[in-house]
């Protein structure tokens, strides 16, 4: 079944100005994903990593990302479409609290 990874944006004011019991519905909605077996993470603190050329290995705690809302969180689903991922994300927090998610089909190596 094809894969995808979803990237949910969201800030503390969208999500305080949507209705709480839309936001209930949300966070209910993630608990039904993850427990049907979606991966859902909450975004840590970033670090970038380089090691160009094999030489040396740098670090740099920050996002290389920029976006106008913060990064919230990441989840890995399985569908059996990209519509039918659009539809499992379409009610997460981020989508529904004034944020937004992205939905990248995961392409594997063969």
């Amino acid at each position: 079944m094809p894969k995808f990874i979803t990237i949910g944006y969201g800030d503390q004011a969208g999500y305080d100005r949507t209705e709480p019991a839309l936001r209930d519905k949300a966070h209910a909605h993630d608990k039904d994903l993850h427990d049907r077996g979606v991966l859902i993470g909450i975004a840590g603190s970033p670090v970038q990593v380089r090691n160009h050329d094999g030489a040396k290995i740098e670090t740099t705690p920050c996002p290389f990302l920029q976006s106008p809302l913060p990064l919230a969180g990441f989840a890995v689903i399985e569908a059996d479409s990209l519509q039918d991922a659009i539809d499992m994300v379409s009610w997460t927090p981020c989508a529904v609290a004034q944020g937004v998610v992205e939905v990248w089909p995961l392409e594997q190596p063969k």
